[in-house]
């Protein structure tokens, strides 16, 4: 029998020998890389078995596909809340862990954890990463600590105080449409459409010092920012779009990219401009002349940023900044806004009392603007959009990623390497924290009421070190609005229930339908 040979190919026994060993070392450190891994999932899974869990979809799937975005899937986190009280455990697939959490005692070690111990989930927020870059959203590590402490001055109540005549115009605007629509007596109206819009409306002003004018015509940029937040919601629902080769090629890859552009392209000429236009004079001096002709906005207070060795943002960084306070600013606001107009609408007695609140603060008034030292002297309005953003916080739920082992109250640990996924909506639910947890009532919110309560009880805008840092602006936002629309127009629920949709933000599907009314001036 004649015997196998490779001397035909011209290599030695020495070459040989090596070209057969090869495959055979690879084979070897590919079937070492799958045990070890097996391994370490079988570890992690025997770590976890002090979590409960409920009953999986199957051993492939784990519980992947159990919560949908939609009103079942938020119905299924209630049942969860109300059976476990504090956290489950979570499989996505035979292979990715993930401890749910919706107790204010048991989230307090990850959400206080430091941004270096608990940094944000990179798989959740990634594909926000072409659009957003390296703004607050998703940069982690000395980066983030860095341009946090920059963008602080941006968010200061000096700075904010400027922009409340900025959310009176944009609401004016938006409320004299209204008229338009309800000439006849009554409108029904998508909140969401309308309500989005002028949120845009403000934060362009705001962000830019630049009107559009979107309320009332089309705009390039803002239907690009509404198609990019409808793409990356859609883009989490398709399992298959989740790799980058694959999207791209897709219809609506072409579009996200042609949308990001669009954006890009928007915020980088305003940096332009504005570099061209900074006088060479020291920042003080600056501020304080901008201050005295007009009010300073996000892109003059970014210029204008230094590091504690004098080192000035990038325009790349100030275009990620500027483009991550446009995508957050406008939606969660939006999604806030919309809902407590709602639950108002529902409630007629509160919206009624508010109603009262707005009258006795503006009496005798005029014009009928909101002004920055109203903004605290209207207790129960606040007391009625807490208790809306508890019910219906614009985020359901926030991702943290451990990077060492978290321990928890009850000495169970959270090991090194899983994900936590904090369920703000859960949280808000859950009848362990909040009586009657499903029921609309302000009241919760009085002083005498709160005390005792966890601060985390109630986390609408996150909390710890990688808290919102727009909070601020965004409450200041919500009451002008609320204000002025309650006092011009009385809200009625329409015919049909909402259902919830949790996407990127909370919104209901096919829109949030209610009837506005104007009222005749007092």
């Amino acid at each position: 029998m004649p015997q196998l040979s490779i001397s035909w190919l011209g290599l030695g026994p020495a070459t040989a020998s090596l070209w057969l060993f090869l495959p055979l070392a690879g084979a070897s450190c590919l079937l070492a890389y799958i045990l070890t891994q097996i391994y370490a999932v079988y570890e992690k899974s025997h770590h976890l078995r002090i979590f409960p869990q409920p009953p999986k979809r199957s051993w492939l799937l784990g519980h992947l596909g159990l919560i949908q975005s939609s009103e079942e899937g938020l119905l299924y986190i209630q049942c969860l809340v109300r059976t476990f009280r504090d956290v489950c455990c979570w499989w996505v697939g035979p292979w990715q862990p993930v401890i749910r959490i919706f107790h204010p005692d048991f989230i307090k070690p990850v959400l206080l954890a430091s941004a270096s111990v608990a940094p944000k989930d990179p798989v959740f927020y990634r594909f926000l990463k072409p659009w957003l870059g390296d703004g607050l959203l998703m940069s982690t590590g000395d980066k983030w600590t860095l341009h946090r402490h920059m963008l602080t001055p941006a968010f200061h109540f000096n700075i904010l105080k400027s922009y409340v005549k900025i959310f009176n115009d944009s609401t004016n605007i938006m409320h004299a449409k209204w008229q338009r629509l309800a000439s006849q007596g009554s409108a029904r109206l998508d909140m969401f459409e309308h309500i989005s819009l002028m949120t845009l409306d403000s934060l362009q002003k705001c962000v830019f010092s630049f009107n559009s004018n979107c309320q009332e015509k089309p705009s390039e940029y803002i239907a690009a920012i509404l198609e990019l937040s409808a793409l990356v919601a859609k883009r989490h629902q398709k399992l298959h779009q989740h790799v980058d080769l694959l999207y791209h090629l897709t219809r609506d890859g072409m579009r996200f990219r042609k949308a990001c552009r669009l954006v890009h392209d928007f915020t980088d000429a305003i940096i332009r401009e504005r570099r061209c236009t900074l006088p060479d004079q020291r920042d003080d001096d600056l501020l304080k002349a901008k201050a005295k002709a007009k009010m300073l906005d996000f892109i003059d207070v970014l210029l204008l940023s230094k590091d504690e060795h004098g080192k000035a943002l990038s325009d790349e960084d100030i275009r990620a900044e500027a483009d991550t306070v446009m995508f957050g600013g406008h939606d969660t606001t939006a999604s806030g806004l919309s809902w407590v107009l709602y639950n108002l609408a529902k409630h007629p007695e509160y919206q009624d009392r508010c109603r009262q609140e707005v009258r006795e603060l503006l009496r005798d008034r005029e014009p009928e603007e909101i002004e920055w030292d109203d903004l605290s002297q209207l207790p129960f309005l606040t007391m009625c959009m807490k208790e809306s953003l508890r019910l219906y916080p614009p985020v359901t739920a926030i991702s943290r990623s451990c990077t060492k082992d978290i321990v928890l109250p009850d000495g169970r640990v959270i090991p090194k390497g899983v994900i936590c996924r904090i369920s703000i909506f859960g949280t808000h639910h859950n009848p362990a924290v909040w009586p009657d947890p499903e029921v609309y009532n302000p009241f919760r919110f009085e002083a005498d009421n709160a005390k005792g309560r966890s601060s985390l009880a109630f986390i609408p805008f996150s909390a710890g070190p990688r808290n919102c840092i727009g909070q601020t602006f965004a409450m200041s936002e919500m009451k002008v609005a609320l204000a002025l629309t309650l006092l011009r127009f009385r809200i009625l629920p329409d015919s049909k229930e909402p259902r919830r949709q949790p996407e990127l933000i909370l919104r209901a599907e096919g829109g949030l339908w209610l009837w506005v009314q104007p009222l005749s001036p007092q």
